[in-house]
């Protein structure tokens, strides 16, 4: 994989003069940042070597390099899952290949189901841990390269303790309300039943989804300081559960889109000075 990583990092650099410092992953609905990029090099996923290709509609399935507030940033627009039919080293993939630019940072941004009977449709969840034993295959199963870093990573902490802080200070000072929890990683593509909403938040999760859990877990594993933050996109409560609607959900993240793109570009902003 070491070969396929470094073959795709090559044909990037080839392509493009910018060589990025922070990675951002957008997730559902969430592609507007892009608008706030100075873009020098775009590329479909499907020019990349070895890039698996998205096959979700609403994923756009770009790679940006260019400047956002004055840093030279790469970023995926689109992202792969599990329930696509790809393994979970496919699925973090990209991950590896923008350790390979150079990044030290990323940010990511998902989707997702809040549990938290204090969350609200379209609130932003600043991710402080995760839950990952629902993943049917783990994204460090099989044969090791100490390339990427330790065979057992430690996990106590796989979201940047600094980065936490600072996203709490910037949305004070931007006046964006967030909220805080736990994310947990579930297969899908279909989505929960009451008693499984039940069971998640008796473990403690505060929001559920289908990505982000293994990209964090091979972004930590190589060393990369990782920030991560939830769109609430519907309710999983279960006294009170609707039938899901996908354009409501689309919409909910669209609603979110303007105070998600202002904290990531402050952060980016600071994480330069």
């Amino acid at each position: 994989m070491l070969d396929q990583i470094q073959e795709a990092a090559r044909y990037i650099q080839s392509q493009t003069t910018v060589q990025p410092r922070v990675g951002i992953i957008l997730g559902t609905g969430l592609g507007a940042l892009a608008a706030e990029i100075t873009i020098e090099t775009e590329l479909s996923y499907e020019q990349i070597p070895h890039f698996p290709l998205s096959t979700v509609e609403f994923h756009t399935g770009r790679l940006l390099l260019g400047t956002l507030a004055g840093q030279p940033v790469v970023v995926m627009q689109g992202r792969f899952h599990f329930y696509e039919g790809y393994s979970m080293q496919q699925v973090t993939f990209p991950v590896r290949v923008l350790r390979e630019l150079g990044i030290s940072t990323l940010l990511v941004s998902n989707a997702s189901g809040g549990m938290n009977p204090d969350f609200a449709v379209s609130d932003l969840m600043v991710i402080d841990d995760h839950i990952s034993l629902l993943m049917p295959q783990g994204p460090l199963t099989g044969k090791h390269d100490p390339h990427f870093g330790d065979r057992f990573p430690d996990m106590s902490a796989p979201y940047d303790a600094e980065l936490l802080e600072l996203g709490f200070a910037l949305g004070n000072k931007l006046g964006i309300s967030l909220k805080r929890g736990t994310y947990v990683f579930a297969p899908g593509p279909q989505l929960e039943t009451k008693a499984e909403y039940r069971m998640l938040r008796q473990w403690g999760a505060d929001a559920v989804g289908m990505s982000t859990v293994p990209e964090v877990i091979v972004a930590h594993q190589m060393g990369l300081r990782v920030f991560g933050v939830s769109v609430i996109t519907d309710m999983g409560i279960p006294e009170t559960l609707e039938r899901a609607d996908i354009a409501k959900i689309i919409a909910a993240a669209a609603a979110a889109e303007p105070k998600l793109t202002q904290l990531m570009k402050a952060m980016i902003e600071q994480l330069g000075q």
